[in-house]
């Protein structure tokens, strides 16, 4: 996979819109094509780049998880396959690009591709939900799914055709998947290609049909797929795995898997961000003398001192007790907030000790701190 950043690879900005990639991707593949560079393996290299772009930046799940990850998103089978297909392969994949026959576009160069132009089914992608807890966001995890879809015909190999017959070169267009049309105009003669009507652009036709999949070379199946998710994702994010998608009809493309992703809530922590939130109660008397508490942490727990004269809704934080980034820029804290437990019922005895430690001097509010302490907490909460 080409490290270059993929929009520098087609010369447009990241807000760059469907057709200006289009026309893009269109200019570097006519500049660097290999029939107009014969023997140049730095222009086949370029041709393959650019495909490889473009095969990200035209599909809008993997082109969002490009500016969401960069080349990192694109890993374990999420996209980009320039470098590791054929020149017919990508011919087949992109020649829509050029409008009208493929091999038209380069028919000055060694007389063209047309034979790259029958069409390839290309399977539908599937869309999945995955449940994660806490840790495992904030550890990453591997998940083995089972995917019911549509898989390749064993009997056939995905052909279509019975085992034993053969695929046949279709008559009508001799394989190529076209039919040219010539017109006369007042003009000249022009020239038009259309799919063909024969084999429907596969350029092949079946003498006799596989009866298990009826000539599709698709079925009904099941598929266990492993997925890597990284660590510090998101509640909505949507990571897409290439090719494990439907099944192309007749040794098609597969389609793409594209995995949603949901979070399971926490029983104790909340998630703000990269930041963890937790609410830690202590009694009248454990804020006045101070204490030492455990709390929850995403892995363990940990222990925590109460300073004495600790006020309700200071924040203490344990830093890098939080979720990492998804692009590896750090992890987040643990932020605690003290609350004072008031209770709602007292006995005689406790309303008395109470009564008593409220006309204490030290148990007054002071109302002219009061402003401080809250601007304090504040600073303490932002560094």
């Amino acid at each position: 996979m080409s490290k270059k950043d993929y929009y520098e690879v087609l010369e447009v900005e990241r807000s760059a819109s469907e057709q200006e990639i289009k026309k893009a991707y269109r200019k570097m593949a006519l500049k660097f094509h290999p029939d107009k560079n014969p023997d140049d393996a730095e222009s086949e290299n370029r041709f393959k780049e650019a495909a490889e772009a473009y095969e990200v930046l035209s599909n809008a799940d993997k082109k969002n998880r490009y500016d969401q990850f960069g080349h990192a998103g694109m890993k374990n089978g999420h996209g980009g396959f320039g470098a590791g297909m054929s020149m017919d392969d990508i011919f087949s994949q992109f020649g829509d690009v050029f409008g009208g026959a493929f091999g038209g576009a380069f028919s000055g160069f060694g007389g063209g591709r047309s034979h790259t132009r029958r069409r390839v089914n290309r399977g539908s992608n599937i869309r999945v939900k995955v449940s994660l807890t806490m840790q495992e966001i904030a550890n990453g995890v591997e998940k083995k799914i089972k995917v019911n879809k549509y898989i390749g015909c064993k009997a056939c190999d995905g052909s279509g055709a019975k085992h034993g017959s053969s695929l046949g070169t279709c008559h009508t267009c001799n394989g190529t998947g076209q039919v040219i049309q010539v017109t006369n105009t007042f003009l000249g003669q022009m020239q038009t290609a259309s799919t063909c009507p024969g084999c429907h652009g596969e350029g092949r036709t079946i003498t006799e049909k596989c009866p298990e999949c009826a000539g599709q070379g698709v079925m009904r199946g099941e598929d266990v797929i492993n997925i890597k998710i990284p660590a510090g994702v998101e509640e909505g994010m949507q990571l897409s795995v290439s090719g494990k998608g439907n099944a192309g009809a007749r040794s098609g493309i597969p389609g793409d898997l594209l995995v949603l992703i949901e979070e399971k809530p926490h029983p104790d922590l909340i998630r703000d961000g990269h930041n963890v939130l937790y609410e830690q109660y202590i009694s009248i008397s454990d804020a006045a003398l101070g204490t030492t508490v455990e709390v929850p942490t995403i892995d363990a727990r940990a222990r925590i001192k109460i300073h004495p004269g600790t006020q309700a809704g200071k924040v203490m934080r344990l830093k890098g007790k939080g979720l990492p980034d998804v692009n590896a820029y750090g992890r987040g804290d643990l932020l605690v907030t003290i609350n004072v437990w008031i209770p709602k019922e007292l006995t005689k005895e406790e309303k008395a000790i109470m009564e008593k430690l409220g006309s204490a001097e030290n148990f007054k509010p002071n109302p002219g701190s009061k402003d401080k302490g809250f601007f304090d907490r504040m600073k303490e909460y932002f560094q």
